[in-house]
C-alpha cells in the first residue's frame, strides 16, 4: 500500500532547493509517526528542548485534529528515501474574530541551512492562503507560528520571511518545594475533590476565565474529549475552590512522569491556574497555588514549573514570581498578515 502512494503522494513545491535526492511528498497515515518522532527527537538537543515525544502521543494528537486534513496539510522532506522534516498547517478563528492560520516545520539539524525549511515554510503558506480564499473577511487574516526557546534556525527563518514577534511567554520554575506558604481561601470557600460529573463544569469555568486572555479561541466538545485523554490527565491533584455550587477558580496540578524519567528529575506542573471574575482580586490564586506545590510535594516532586504570557493583564507573572517561580527561558508568537 505504501509503494502505491509513493507514487501520488508527491508534491510540486516550487521553492525547493537543487539538492540531490530531495523530494517532497504527502502525509501516509500512522506509518509516518515513528519518522515524525525521529525528526523531532533529532532536533531536540540541538534546538536546546525538554519534550518527551512518542509515537503514542503522536497518534493520540492527529486523532483529534480540527480544521486540519494531515492528508492535503502536511508536507514530508526526504532525502534519499530518509524523512528529513515535516510540517503541518491548520486555522481556527479566535473569539475577537481574527483568523489565524497557523503551521510549524521541524527539520533536522543535518539538513538546515540548505533552503529545504524555506521550501516548506512557504508551501504551507500557499496551502493556507489557498484555504484564506474561502473564508469570510470577518476578521483579521494572519499566518502564525511560534519559537520556543533556542530554537534560533526556525526564529531567523520566519524574520527573513517577514514575520514579527507579536507576543510572548514565559516557562518558570520553583527550583525546589520548599517554605511552601500556609494561605487560607478567601471567606465562604471550600476545597472538594473533583469527580466525573464535575469535569465538565470546571472545564467550561476554565474557558470563561480565559474568555478575555490573548489569543482565546472557542472550545469544542473534541477539545473536552482531547483533555481527558491526556496521560497526565489527573483530577486527583486539581485544586478547585468551590462558592456553593459555583466553581470560584482553580490550578489543574499534573505530573508528566515520562518527562521526567527523560529528564531525570521530579518536576510537578502548576498549571491552568484560573480564577472567576466574580472572585477575583482576593487572594484565591496565592491560596490555591501554594496547596497545588504542596500536593506536588506529597507526591513526591522537588521542582515546579509553569508557563505564562509575559503580558498578562491580571498581574499573573508577578504572582507566580512571589510564589517562588523564576524565568527561566522565553518563547515567542509570530505573525504575518496574508496578502
Amino acid at each position: 500500500m505504501e509503494k502505491l502512494m509513493e507514487i501520488s503522494d508527491s508534491l510540486l513545491v516550487a521553492a525547493a532547493p537543487p539538492i540531490a535526492g530531495l523530494r517532497f511528498r504527502g502525509f501516509r497515515g500512522e506509518v509516518d509517526y515513528p519518522r515524525m518522532v525521529a525528526v523531532v527527537r533529532d532536533s531536540l538537543e540541538a534546538d536546546g528542548q525538554e519534550w518527551a515525544v512518542s509515537e503514542e502521543d503522536t497518534a493520540r494528537d492527529y486523532r483529534y485534529l480540527e480544521n486540519c486534513d494531515p492528508y492535503t496539510d502536511m508536507i514530508f522532506a526526504e532525502v534519499a528515501g530518509e524523512v528529513a522534516g515535516y510540517g503541518r498547517c491548520w486555522h481556527e478563528q479566535l473569539l475577537d474574530q481574527t483568523r489565524i492560520y497557523s503551521f510549524f516545520a521541524h527539520l533536522r539539524p543535518a539538513w538546515r541551512e540548505m533552503g529545504i525549511r524555506r521550501a516548506m515554510l512557504r508551501y504551507l503558506e500557499q496551502r493556507l492562503g489557498d484555504i484564506a480564499t474561502d473564508h469570510p473577511d470577518d476578521g483579521a487574516k494572519l499566518y502564525q507560528c511560534w519559537v520556543a526557546h533556542g530554537e534560533k534556525h526556525w526564529e531567523a527563518l520566519l524574520q527573513r520571511e517577514g514575520y514579527t514577534a507579536v507576543r510572548y511567554g514565559y516557562q518558570m520554575v520553583r527550583p525546589n518545594l520548599e517554605d511552601i506558604p500556609d494561605l487560607p481561601l478567601p471567606p465562604g470557600l471550600e476545597l472538594r475533590p473533583a469527580d466525573l460529573s464535575q469535569w465538565r463544569q470546571i472545564w467550561e469555568a476554565v474557558q470563561e476565565a480565559f474568555r478575555d486572555h490573548w489569543g482565546a479561541r472557542p472550545q469544542s466538545e473534541n477539545n473536552l474529549v482531547e483533555w481527558q485523554a491526556q496521560p497526565t490527565f489527573n483530577p486527583a491533584l486539581w485544586q478547585v475552590a468551590w462558592d456553593g455550587d459555583e466553581v470560584a477558580g482553580g490550578v489543574l496540578t499534573f505530573i508528566d512522569h515520562r518527562e521526567n524519567e527523560e529528564y531525570g528529575r521530579l518536576r510537578g506542573y502548576t498549571e491552568t491556574i484560573f480564577t472567576r471574575r466574580p472572585w477575583r482580586r482576593r487572594g484565591l490564586a496565592h491560596a490555591l497555588i501554594a496547596r497545588s506545590l504542596q500536593v506536588q510535594k506529597e507526591q513526591g516532586m522537588t521542582e515546579s514549573a509553569l508557563g505564562v504570557d509575559a503580558e498578562n493583564l491580571s498581574g499573573a507573572l508577578n504572582i507566580y514570581k512571589s510564589m517562588g517561580f523564576q524565568v527561566i527561558k522565553r518563547a515567542a508568537t509570530y505573525r504575518k498578515a496574508i496578502r
